[in-house]
């Protein structure tokens, strides 16, 4: 039975991290072999999908994660984010911070990759955190809570893009409900959640290299202006890729937004401008931008390990064919359309780690029946997007890459991170159910 595999790996790697004190991505493997054992595969078949899971994990967050943290050391070590930081406390004021993190991530969120997004943003979360003189949860949660949201909800992500392509629904309609929904799951999820934690309890330590204790003097700290626009540059990368693939999907210049709005491509490209924005232009030499750049590779070295170990747990449950149990067992159910899209993708979503594998297998199983009962297209596209998102949990490269980035015991990060999306997923559910009613 596919779920006794699946308690049981995620019971062994619980132990193996909470009690025996083993490293996360030795007991991330060691999981990954006894859940595809358990499943029947070969022991060969399983090491090959460990590798593979450590490969397109690794492979496909590598460039972002490296050129990201770089570009936030940079941030940190010249006082730029110390400068963001002031700027955004000074203008909305220390009571209203949380809000303006929170808008911030909306924005970020539309056209960023939420893996992304964190890497960009966690940087300047810290420096707020420390400004404004807040925990940094207080301002951290409310911002992933933003992140997942729009990168589960709303078009163009590949998730709830493929999703649309599935059900047939229009993408201008669902970026429309997908925002409408989306906004109070975020408040619900994060600044309101947050209030039910104590202020010791949001207090974490950052991890070394992506914050500092330094205090610049205002003569020592860039302007805003080249601050803000070494931040969000990756952004408008990003944004211009999405524009064009909105508005002239066969232009001429398709092949190079295509190029520099690649994720890892549009963090790259701007840790090249930033070692002069930064650098070079404030008098360092580029032999101390590159040694900045080597302390921030070995800050998130195990980062990187343990997303990679999670993405091999992932895969695993992917190769033995879990999925498909579960699209078997949920095939001739009852129940509406639009709580058996999210039923299902919640299920997935819990067994398999993967959103987007959760919201596109079940559009799949739910299109032919929902076809037949006429149902809103966008708001089916939408019901599995909000499955998709909730219970983050150990399978999830996500929940890793909160945990390690907050540094945050397991616990933690289970009544944070995993309460959080399933927060999300909830509300989403019923956004979704009460615009049926006018739709």
């Amino acid at each position: 039975m596919p779920f006794i595999s699946i308690t049981i790996g995620v019971i062994l790697l619980l132990v193996l991290m909470m009690f025996l004190k083993v490293n996360a991505f030795v007991a991330l493997i060691l999981s990954s072999l006894i859940v595809g054992l358990l499943e029947g595969m070969t022991p060969l078949a399983v090491m090959t999908s460990i590798q593979n899971g450590l490969g397109s994990s690794a492979g496909s967050l590598m460039l972002v994660i490296i050129f990201g943290a770089a570009i936030g050391k940079l941030l940190t070590d010249t006082g730029a984010a110390q400068r963001i930081a002031t700027t955004m406390v000074k203008v909305f004021g220390k009571k209203h911070v949380q809000f303006a993190s929170v808008v911030t991530a909306i924005v970020v969120g539309i056209a960023m990759f939420f893996e992304t997004g964190v890497v960009v943003l966690i940087p300047l979360v810290f420096s707020i955190a420390i400004v404004a003189e807040v925990p940094i949860l207080y301002i951290g949660l409310p911002v992933i809570a933003a992140l997942i949201t729009m990168h589960g909800f709303v078009p163009p992500h590949p998730g709830p893009t493929a999703v649309a392509e599935i059900f047939g629904a229009n993408i201008g309609k669902m970026m429309i409900y997908g925002i409408i929904i989306a906004i109070p799951s975020i408040i619900i999820a994060g600044p309101l959640y947050t209030r039910l934690f104590s202020k010791e309890f949001l207090e974490v330590e950052a991890p070394k290299g992506l914050a500092t204790d330094r205090e610049f003097t205002e003569e020592e700290m860039p302007s805003f202006s080249l601050s803000i626009l070494t931040a969000i540059l990756p952004i408008i990368f990003i944004f211009f890729k999405t524009i064009v693939e909105v508005a002239a999907p066969n232009s001429s210049i398709k092949g190079f937004t295509d190029f520099i709005g690649n994720a890892g491509t549009a963090l790259m490209l701007t840790f090249l401008i930033s070692v002069f924005t930064l650098g070079t232009r404030n008098g360092k030499k580029i032999k101390d931008v590159m040694e900045t750049f080597a302390e921030s590779v070995s800050g998130i070295a195990m980062i990187l390990l343990i997303i990679a170990g999670g993405g091999a747990f992932k895969q695993v449950l992917v190769d033995s064919h879990i999925d498909k149990y579960i699209a078997g067992l949920m095939m001739h159910s009852t129940i509406s359309p639009l709580i058996l899209t999210w039923l299902i993708a919640a299920i997935l979503r819990v067994s398999l780690g993967s959103a987007t594998v959760a919201g596109m297998t079940a559009a799949g199983i739910v299109a032919p029946i929902a076809q037949k009962a006429g149902l809103s297209p966008e708001l089916l596209a939408l019901a599995a997007g909000a499955g998709s998102v909730g219970f983050s949990h150990v399978n999830d490269a996500g929940f890793w890459i909160v945990k390690e980035y907050f540094n945050m015991s397991m616990v933690k990060t289970f009544k944070t991170w995993t309460a959080l999306t399933s927060i999300i997923a909830v509300i989403g559910l019923v956004g979704v159910l009460l615009f049926h009613l006018v739709v």
